[in-house]
């Protein structure tokens, strides 16, 4: 596994958790105030996303260039 694949997979499985994150944190808003750690409890997962997700939009534009470079790439 590369590391293209790897950071895709790696953010699938923050998505999940940020998902199950934000539905635990509407259910717990739902009781009495929720504790501090419920509700920044998102903020850890969607960072991670963050910057596996500009990793993946930045990366065909790195590619494209490493190809450029090479001057095997026939207009």
């Amino acid at each position: 596994m590369n590391v293209s694949q790897w950071v895709r997979q790696f953010h699938r499985w923050t998505s999940i958790i940020f998902t199950l994150t934000v539905i635990a944190n509407f259910v717990a808003m739902t009781q009495k105030p929720p504790p501090a750690w419920i509700t920044y409890s998102p903020l850890p997962p969607l960072f991670l996303q963050l910057f596996t997700g500009l990793y993946m939009f930045f990366l065909p534009y790195f590619a494209r260039r490493r190809v450029g470079e090479g001057g095997s790439q026939v207009s």
